[in-house]
């Protein structure tokens, strides 16, 4: 089942219809003249209640639903229940929210606990075990059963063994869906949620394994870059499953650079390979093999939308202006080319896109990019949007779907506790 979803993935880049990828973005950029943006709470709020309605109708709490992980899964359905019980907005129905992602966890913890034919898929964030492990000990932690999320933590911990053998798995074992990459972003999310102390020893280990077979492959292939990777053969550059999330999730685990000046070294100049691949409208290939020609792909599995995080948290880290500026001009291409037809999921839709302009707000304060956040809303509240984008072939699941949708339009009105889910660069 993971293999046979990891290649179905791992497609989505080989489009071979360009044209008509993207409406043309017809709403009015920022200008001073209009004040301070206004983001319409009480609008968004019954946008989301009907999104929320829609999906509870459609996709049920059931073991059958509760397969591919965070991705597709009842668990994804989870986390969003659990981010809206975070929101402000939201806190009156806070109690009713726990208890539907607790009944959206339980399909999937059926589905998973104990269950495995290969050791190999234990410690997979997004398309297996661990994510689900993760939403469990974190929505188990805010309905106050600890003896439950320990239990849940505990399964998430002892999967980091796996992931000291370099080679645990033979697609690529580094990128985000099933590799290292990801289970290092869950973790730290694990710990920040349930506010329990970071497993260093192994997430250092990890890191390290990392960076290794990065130079490893890169010295074997005559790469360009210090440290590089390939997950089924190809080398991926994007947040799905290449280079950058690989290297987001070394700068996001604390302290690791400070103690390992050599792995620090490789890490800096592999960002700083990047930002020289950066097109001049912003953009970014979606392999190494692509270099040279036209980058058209605006998502956030491929291109700018998910490269701006590594960006993002390495001028946090780093502070180094040059990373900002990648970011601006990250955003700036997404505003002209973001409202994608292909809906309004995270992985390669509108929401997905807008959640760019969020997170840049809470960076830097400046009102256009809230403008801009409020705008793709607003674009995916239209008709035209309504009538014209593709329909998901997962349409209420959390990277593809709806479910994503919600995460992004309940952030909207709370910009100060924004993040992408399980990237979260602060």
């Amino acid at each position: 089942m993971l293999k046979h979803l990891i290649r179905r993935l791992s497609a989505l880049r080989l489009p071979t219809n360009m044209p008509g990828r993207y409406f043309v973005n017809q709403k009015p950029d920022f200008e001073e003249a209009f004040g301070l943006p206004q983001v319409p709470e009480q609008d968004i709020k019954r946008f989301v209640d009907n999104l929320v309605v829609d999906i509870e109708n459609h996709f049920k709490p059931i073991e059958k639903n509760g397969t591919e992980g965070v991705y597709l899964g009842t668990a994804g359905t989870s986390y969003m229940f659990y981010r809206l019980s975070k929101i402000p907005t939201f806190q009156d129905q806070k109690e009713s929210y726990l208890n539907k992602a607790l009944n959206y966890i339980k399909p999937a913890i059926a589905v998973y606990q104990f269950t495995t034919k290969n050791k190999q898929d234990l410690p997979s964030l997004i398309l297996g075990h661990c994510g689900v492990y993760a939403v469990a000990s974190v929505v188990y932690h805010a309905i106050g059963d600890e003896t439950q999320s320990k239990n849940f933590r505990d399964f998430y911990y002892r999967a980091a063994d796996l992931c000291k053998d370099q080679n645990f798995l033979h697609c690529g074992s580094d990128e985000l869906f099933v590799g290292r990459a990801g289970y290092l972003m869950g973790a730290l999310w694990l710990a920040k949620e349930t506010k329990t102390p970071l497993q260093k020893n192994d997430l250092y280990e990890i890191c390290r394994v990392m960076v290794r077979s990065g130079r490893d492959y890169s010295v074997r292939h005559h790469s360009p870059c210090p440290l590089m990777y390939a997950y089924y053969g190809v080398e991926y550059l994007g947040a799905a499953h290449g280079l950058c999330t690989i290297l987001q999730s070394i700068l996001s685990v604390p302290g690791y650079l400070d103690a390992n000046p050599g792995d620090a070294a490789d890490v800096k100049t592999s960002l700083d390979y990047l930002l020289s691949i950066q097109t001049p409208e912003g953009n970014f290939p979606a392999t190494l093999d692509e270099m040279g020609r036209e980058c058209k792909l605006v998502h956030w599995c491929h291109g700018a939308p998910g490269m701006f995080y590594l960006m993002a948290k390495a001028y946090l880290v780093l502070q180094d202006g040059k990373y900002l500026e990648s970011c601006k001009r990250m955003a700036d291409l997404i505003w002209e080319r973001g409202l994608l037809k292909k809906g309004p999921g995270l992985c390669h839709g509108v929401a997905g896109n807008g959640y760019v302009f969020l997170i840049l707000y809470r960076m830097t304060g400046v009102p256009m990019y809230l403008h801009r956040g409020v705008a793709f809303y607003k674009f995916m509240s239209s008709d035209i949007f309504k009538a014209e984008a593709r329909r998901p072939d997962n349409p209420y699941s959390l990277y593809e779907g709806t479910t994503g949708t919600v995460c992004y339009l309940a952030d909207l009105t709370s910009i100060s506790q924004a993040v992408f889910p399980f990237s979260d660069i602060f």
